[in-house]
C-alpha cells in the first residue's frame, strides 16, 4: 500500500523521508529520521517501532545493514514488515519479507533506498532512487522529484491518497516536516505545493527557534 525512500544529501549531510500510499496519514507512521544519524522508513502491515528502533541502533553508531539485520533478529512479525535504512555515511539498506503485500520491489545505492509494496510496477522503486539522484538542489527538492518519478513510473496499484516528506538538519526536530493525511487528488502534488511555500521560510523558521532576536519579521498582519 505504499512507497517511499530514504534519502541523505552528500553535500550537507542533512537527511529526508518521502512517503505516499492509499492509505491515510501514511508518514504518521512509516517516516523517521534523526539528525546527524540516518532516516527510517517503516511499512507494509507497518509496526513504528521498527523507525524508531532503527534510529536508536544507528545513533548508537550501527551501520544501516547492522540496524537492518538487529531488526531482522530481533522484531516480531518481521516477515511481514518493509524497512528501509540509510545511516549517516550514506549507507544504505532493505529488509522485504516474505509476506510483503502484492508486486513490491526495492532499490538502493549509495545516499538513496526505495522500496515499495502493491505496486504498479517493479520498475517504482528504481525510478524513485534514479529520480532522486538525477535531480539537482535542496534534498526537499530531490525527495519531491523522486516522488514524481514513481507517479510517472505508475506508482501504487491503486490511487494514493496520502503523502508526507520529512526532513532533519542538526537540530533535533524536523526542520520541514510536511504531510497530506487525504486527498481525493494526488497527494504528492500537495506536498510539493507545500514545499514551494515552505522551502523559502524554512531558515527564518530555524532562526526563530535558535535566535528569535535575529529573526526576521512574521509578515503578517499585526506584525508591525
Amino acid at each position: 500500500m505504499t512507497f517511499s525512500l530514504v534519502a541523505r544529501c552528500a553535500k550537507t549531510g542533512m537527511f529526508g523521508v518521502a512517503v505516499s500510499s492509499s492509505s491515510p496519514a501514511v508518514a504518521a507512521r512509516c517516516a523517521y529520521t534523526r539528525a546527524g544519524v540516518g532516516a527510517v522508513a517503516s511499512q507494509n502491515i507497518t509496526d513504528p517501532q521498527l523507525g524508531t528502533r532503527g534510529l536508536t541502533l544507528m545513533e548508537a553508531g550501527a551501520s544501516a545493514a547492522q540496524t537492518i539485520a538487529a531488526l531482522q533478529s530481533s522484531s516480531a512479525f518481521i516477515e511481514y514488515r518493509q524497512v528501509l535504512a540509510v545511516d549517516r555515511n550514506g549507507e544504505t539498506a532493505i529488509h522485504s519479507g516474505p509476506n510483503t503485500l502484492g508486486t513490491w520491489a526495492e532499490a538502493n545505492t549509495a545516499n538513496v533506498a526505495s522500496g515499495g509494496n502493491l505496486l504498479a510496477s517493479r520498475l517504482v522503486p528504481q525510478a524513485i532512487v534514479e529520480g532522486f539522484l538525477s535531480a539537482e538542489g535542496h534534498i526537499g527538492d530531490r525527495l519531491i522529484a523522486a516522488m514524481r518519478a514513481a507517479i510517472a513510473e505508475g506508482g501504487e496499484e491503486g490511487p494514493v491518497h496520502s503523502a508526507g516528506m520529512k526532513i532533519v538538519d542538526r537540530v533535533a526536530w524536523p526542520v520541514a516536516d510536511l504531510r497530506c493525511d487525504w486527498s481525493e487528488e494526488c497527494p504528492i502534488e500537495n506536498i510539493a505545493a507545500a514545499w514551494e511555500v515552505y522551502k523559502p521560510q524554512l531558515d527564518a523558521y530555524l532562526q526563530r527557534a535558535l535566535d528569535p532576536r535575529e529573526a526576521p519579521s512574521y509578515g503578517v498582519p499585526g506584525d508591525e
